[in-house]
């Protein structure tokens, strides 16, 4: 019962305590709170530049990045290595064609000759090991400048960077793992801007003044790795004042076209490829697509195609 009294008395008598505090502590705690108010404030004053400049470096890197990035697309891309064993085929000029597709880019590349099994992103050491995923070749055939054609082995490389040298193993016909070190510099956009064609002094059939009929003309296309080309002159023709042009690549290999958003599908099943596409106008770079089925997996390429008006000729029947 003693007990018990007392600590009532213990809690009555702080009770009292926290009220007088309360009641003669007001303009103290007002005081206190504004200068607490002001600590704050100055906290908040000295982390804001720091927190600004943060994100103002982080907005600068990001930035940064992003330029560094290519665009989804196709662009021909130069293809250099540390070796003079390993390169792409004499007829590529050093280059190969890079796609771009949700950020991921691969180079096909068309080597020398067929004497290079597998490839491997990676270390030798690495390729060997049991479970490495190695590339395996595609059948390329590439065309020289006098005409020659030939069959060589091509490769699908993922490309991790731009303008930096990685490791790429080989390995060829004496069983062999091989590092090397290769880079790929100076994509260049295929039919983008200027590229494109667009241009003041494109002329069409009323500029020209052109009858219906049956023609030929020189054609100049432009795009790709340099390995396609297409025949000149052309045969064309001019029906109701709408232009069509049979075009005849280098190659079997393309399955269709694409010009203006429409597709066309070649007239031909022997040979070479052949395409009778619509023509807008004449001398500018008219952009076209062609889906090629030459490399492991069918892939879209962009060109241009200039149509010379000067080079018009008759048909001879």
């Amino acid at each position: 019962m003693k007990a018990k009294t007392l600590m009532n008395k213990i809690i009555i008598v702080g009770g009292l305590s926290a009220c007088l505090l309360l009641g003669g502590c007001g303009a103290g705690q007002a005081a206190d709170a504004t200068s607490a108010e002001s600590t704050v404030a100055a906290q908040e004053s000295t982390v804001t530049p720091t927190e600004s400049t943060e994100t103002a470096e982080t907005v600068s890197t990001e930035t940064e990045q992003d330029k560094a990035q290519l665009p989804d697309g196709v662009y021909a891309a130069e293809f250099s290595t540390d070796s003079s064993m390993f390169h792409v085929s004499e007829a590529c000029d050093g280059k190969g064609t890079l796609t771009v597709k949700d950020g991921v880019m691969t180079i096909h590349i068309s080597l020398g000759s067929k004497k290079i099994l597998n490839l491997y992103p990676g270390l030798a050491e690495d390729a060997a090991k049991d479970g490495a995923v190695l590339l395996e070749p595609t059948t390329d055939t590439v065309t020289y400048s006098d005409g020659m054609t030939e069959e060589v082995y091509g490769f699908d490389v993922p490309v991790p960077v731009i303008g930096e040298e990685f490791d790429l193993a080989l390995i060829g016909t004496k069983g062999k793992w091989y590092d090397h070190k290769v880079k790929v510099t100076n994509p260049q956009k295929e039919a983008d801007g200027e590229a494109a064609g667009v241009s003041e002094d494109k002329k069409t059939v009323e500029d020209l003044k052109l009858e219906d009929g049956e023609y030929t003309v020189d054609v100049a296309m432009e795009g790709g790795s340099g390995k396609a080309s297409v025949d000149s002159p052309a045969a064309l023709e001019i029906k109701d004042g709408k232009i069509t042009a049979t075009i005849v690549w280098s190659s079997p290999n393309y399955d269709y076209m694409i010009v203006n958003d429409e597709k066309y599908e070649p007239v031909n099943k022997d040979g070479n490829s052949t395409f009778e596409i619509p023509v807008d106008a004449f001398d500018y770079k008219m952009p076209v697509t062609a889906d090629t089925v030459a490399m492991s997996t069918p892939h879209e390429i962009d060109y241009t195609l200039n149509f010379d008006s000067s080079s018009m000729k008759k048909a001879e029947k």
